[in-house]
């Protein structure tokens, strides 16, 4: 056991007044670092963007080595994913789920900053649904596995959910669980009751938007002025769709009984380009949705109906995909391009000279223009 760990182990131990509770989210604010994709930065790069964008906390979808040795002693808070594929054998091989802990987490601590373990994606209500029934023994083998390794204290087992989930959101007082899903998320969440594990949403109003254009307003979706709407059941107003989709999930975890569980969302985000079937996917209403994001974050406040609750928010994603399937608006979630520069601008703090470091080479004129004049023509830009 290194010198910091066996100090932090020693203070839980002396202090009667300290009691370990396991934080994955510093603030307000981080994204998800997708790399379905050939033309992104190296890892290494993106650590440097990441922190000179000022974002702190990152969700990766698995255990990639190269991510997380890059990350290393850059004080980035760091979940990584369990893949749905490797689920069945996490719930039913303890000795794997200690073995994968071990070789994908415990090597790489402290000096990369694992925060969490996201246990598959969007496994309950999802297609595959050989999945549901092993998706708690794969969190129990992992939770297990962290407490034999006495990390425990360090790391937090989650998993994220769709609104797939849900019956209806509408209005959020009336969410509840669908049938089919409670008798697997009951006793999913009883144990993340008792490891203080949040539940974690993925919640799209861009989705909802696209679905149902006709009965919803854009700028409610945007967080645009706009009417809103009023839950008369619970007296409570709501002027856009995030707040309510949140919202929604409280109502459900008290219904089913987990009426202190915090809600995090683990993605949220806006396509800047679509299908003829996706007319919202624009980089004008894309700019919109994250710019007034961040905003309403930097609040630092709850939804109306958890208004103490501080709102954490992963936005997906840190790049444009080109590899993912399905429509073309999957392809077209990134706040920044595949050679690391803004796709908009929402006021990262990001310097000229820190963005150019991602671009590569570019033939101009029969000349190939390097960083240093790349930076040169971007702070003439920036100041024209």
């Amino acid at each position: 056991m290194n010198i910091s760990r066996l100090l932090l182990r020693f203070f839980f131990v002396i202090s009667p007044f300290f009691t370990p509770n396991v934080e994955a989210f510093t603030g307000t604010y981080g994204v998800n670092y997708g790399r379905i994709a050939d033309n992104i930065p190296s890892p290494d790069k993106v650590a440097t963007l990441l922190r000179d964008a000022k974002i702190k906390n990152v969700r990766i979808f698995d255990a990639d080595h190269s991510v997380l040795q890059a990350f290393s002693g850059t004080g980035l808070n760091l979940v990584i994913g369990l893949p749905n594929g490797n689920i069945k054998d996490m719930s039913s091989n303890p000795e794997d789920a200690l073995t994968w802990v071990k070789e994908n987490v415990q090597a790489f601590l402290p000096d990369t900053q694992i925060r969490g373990i996201a246990v598959g994606n969007e496994v309950l209500g999802g297609s595959d649904q050989s999945l549901w029934g092993s998706l708690l023994g794969a969190v129990k083998n992992l939770y297990n596995a962290t407490k034999q390794l006495q990390l425990d204290d360090v790391i937090q087992i989650s998993t994220a959910h769709s609104q797939a989930v849900f019956n209806t959101s509408y209005p959020p007082s009336s969410c509840t669980f669908t049938e089919n899903v409670l008798q697997y998320m009951t006793p999913l969440l009883e144990f993340f009751s008792q490891t203080g594990s949040p539940f974690c949403l993925n919640a799209y109003p861009f989705l909802a938007y696209t679905y149902n254009p006709t009965e919803i307003d854009l700028n409610y979706a945007l967080f645009q002025p706009n009417k809103g709407i009023y839950d008369q059941k619970v007296h409570l107003h709501y002027d856009n769709i995030l707040d309510a989709q949140i919202d929604a999930a409280y109502a459900a975890l008290e219904v089913a009984g987990f009426k202190n569980m915090e809600v995090i969302v683990t993605e949220t985000g806006w396509a800047s380009k679509g299908d003829l079937s996706e007319p919202a996917a624009t980089v004008h209403n894309a700019t919109t949705y994250n710019y007034n994001l961040r905003k309403r974050l930097a609040l630092k406040k709850g939804t109306p109906r958890r208004p103490k609750n501080v709102l954490k928010v992963y936005v997906f994603a840190l790049f444009n995909e080109n590899l993912k399937p399905g429509p073309t608006s999957e392809r077209n979630f990134g706040l920044f391009n595949a050679n690391g520069s803004i796709s908009y601008n929402i006021g990262f703090p990001l310097s000229a000279a820190s963005s150019i470091l991602y671009l590569k080479d570019i033939q101009v004129g029969g000349y190939s223009l390097g960083s240093t004049a790349w930076a040169l023509l971007l702070l003439v830009f920036l100041n024209s």
